[in-house]
């Protein structure tokens, strides 16, 4: 990544992120902590020692929430190279969160922010990320570039403060309290925390027998269903795989699901798209229905969802 001037066009032009982690519909866990920082939950307002934390594949919704308060600053670590922003973070007293990302272990958050080497630092803004640099970066740049990422925040209305820890703690008493999940979605989050997804898709598909309608559990569904496709490859192995099989249904099925993941949801649906007019019965069936998924998983609300539902009616009729 390249230390680029930022702009309000960089910022529309960045991949949505909320393809990856839809806010609300999966549940996420509370993060380990890392080194010597104690972690809180990426959206908790409360940060030690100066509004950072971290976060994995599983909790990175939090921090898309978080991201319409405040710019999040996401720093990537991990091979012998530990996080260094905090203290200049700390400085702007709650007008950026960080989160911390240790490569080595998260693989969808380092193929949706391209991460090519360590330290990566990007920012999330109204939920949406942009790339900042690679390597380690003299203060003075540094705040260069944060005081950028300020102004693009501001033109995007992203200017939320967060309390100091101190002040947080003081109002923990007016807080509203989380009602709890249902039952079979604490099951499913508790099964999510610990990467167990064949027991989320049980406690999901359990939740949609009794409420065919809970439209929380069906996206949740098609969400841990993604993620339990994904687990075990690698994007060059998939993509490799599709390049020479441009016309194998299963293998566009992967690769469509490493580009939802990594929030390229349009290239997904071209991709399929493309491939149903030639597919057989059965694979018609299969995009189909991995559409639909796709469809769950970004949101009646995205525009390319729209468009793509359109385009697969006109396809099926």
């Amino acid at each position: 990544m390249t230390n680029a001037p930022l702009n309000a066009a960089s910022l529309r032009g960045a991949v949505d992120l909320s393809s990856l982690v839809r806010q609300h519909n999966s549940p996420s866990p509370a993060p380990a902590a890392s080194g010597d920082a104690a972690a809180s939950a990426p959206g908790d307002k409360r940060a030690p020692s100066g509004y950072a934390t971290n976060a994995n594949d599983a909790s990175f919704s939090q921090v898309l929430e978080l991201s319409n308060t405040v710019p999040v600053i996401v720093e990537f670590f991990g091979q012998g190279i530990e996080p260094s922003l905090e203290p200049t973070i700390a400085q702007y007293k709650g007008r950026f969160a960080l989160v911390t990302v240790d490569a080595t272990s998260n693989p969808q958050l380092v193929q949706a922010f391209q991460v090519q080497e360590v330290p990566t630092v990007a920012a999330v803004i109204g939920g949406r990320p942009v790339q900042l640099f690679s390597g380690i970066m003299p203060e003075n740049d540094l705040k260069e570039v944060l005081e950028q990422v300020l102004q693009l925040a501001a033109e995007n209305k992203v200017t939320g403060t967060l309390p100091a820890a101190d002040e947080a703690a003081e109002g923990e008493a007016s807080e509203p309290v989380e009602e709890p999940l249902p039952p079979l979605h604490q099951e499913a989050f508790d099964a999510i925390s610990a990467g167990d997804f064949a027991t989320a898709i049980d406690a999901y598909k359990s939740a949609i027998a009794q409420n065919p309608r809970d439209q929380q559990a069906i996206a949740g569904l098609a969400q841990v269903s993604l993620l339990a496709r994904l687990e075990g490859h690698t994007a060059d192995s998939v993509r490799s795989t599709a390049a020479q099989a441009p016309t194998d249904v299963e293998a566009q099925l992967a690769v469509a699901d490493l580009d939802v993941s990594g929030g390229h949801l349009g290239d997904a649906f071209d991709r399929l798209l493309e491939l149903f007019p030639s597919a057989d019965a059965a694979g018609k069936s299969a995009i189909r229905t991995r559409l639909l998924d796709f469809f769950e998983i970004a949101g009646a609300e995205d525009p390319r969802v729209a468009d793509a539902r359109r385009r697969l009616t006109l396809l099926l009729y």
